[in-house]
């Protein structure tokens, strides 16, 4: 089936951030068996593939994501990010790794307490998927739904793939396990060390745009995220932009509720 791909628009001429790479996000770390004791997360119905990056331009509405993968050397809670979300009032799309969750399992059972955050999944350990095997991608995305279920209840239905890196097949598979993949139209660079708070905020907000969908960190490798997330927020208000998440933005269903004694959708 074919990907639908709706691809960034260009921008004025800037002094661009750095790319995410393994330098600015991290290393992914190295293979380990599964688990055991984890709950096995029903399946989702397979959707189309698609790979998404940025909303309908009509509307002044836009999704701020926030990635939190688990890298060799570096996995944190932000929770400066969080607080200000939550005392704002800011809906956002948080997209957890497998392994961060199972290092953070307070912090991802708090989070799913919130419907403010819609959850989604960054892959388990966070590897470049268009190098592995149709093996290797369905475990990662199954790793994944199966500890954020464990934790939580909850199943993603969204795909973030790490490094930025997709293609038609690897949409394909998350297509297969009911997962769209959710790209960015503006990455705001916070993962590299050289960007101020200062510049964050002014690339940032100067760069958005309706519909756009921007991606941050909030595992300790955003350097002055929580610094500038503030006044990134309040200059985005000021201009008339409306905060969603990213199903809203894209009117995309939620997961389908899951009922407690059978574990079955419904």
């Amino acid at each position: 089936m074919a990907v639908a791909m709706l691809a960034a628009c260009a921008t004025k001429p800037v002094q661009l951030p750095l790319p995410h790479t393994e330098e600015t996000v991290g290393m992914p770390l190295p293979y380990e068996p599964p688990a055991t004791g984890l709950q096995t997360a029903p399946p989702l119905a397979p959707v189309e593939p698609r790979v998404v990056a940025h909303g309908p331009r009509k509307r002044k509405w836009i999704a701020l994501t926030f990635d939190a993968c688990a890298t060799l050397g570096h996995s944190k809670v932000d929770e400066r990010v969080i607080h200000t979300l939550i005392a704002t009032q800011v809906p956002a799309t948080l997209f957890l790794g497998g392994k961060w969750m199972e290092q953070h399992p307070d912090a991802t059972r708090m989070l799913a307490t919130y419907p403010q955050f819609e959850l989604g999944s960054h892959t388990y350990l966070h590897p470049h998927l268009t190098r592995e095997t149709d093996e290797r991608i369905r475990e990662e995305l199954s790793r994944t739904q199966d500890v954020l279920y464990t934790l939580t209840g909850r199943r993603a239905t969204l795909l973030r793939p790490p490094y930025g890196e997709v293609d038609a097949r690897v949409a394909r598979l998350a297509g297969e396990a009911g997962l769209t993949v959710i790209q960015y139209d503006l990455a705001s660079g916070d993962p590299d060390p050289h960007i101020s708070t200062k510049r964050l905020i002014e690339y940032v907000t100067e760069m958005s745009k309706k519909g756009s969908i921007v991606v941050m960190h909030m595992n300790g490798r955003g350097w002055h995220t929580a610094d500038a997330l503030p006044r990134i927020i309040l200059r985005l208000r000021k201009k008339g932009y409306k905060f969603v998440t990213v199903s809203a933005l894209l009117r995309l269903p939620p997961a389908p509720a899951v009922t407690a004694e059978t574990g079955t959708a419904r």
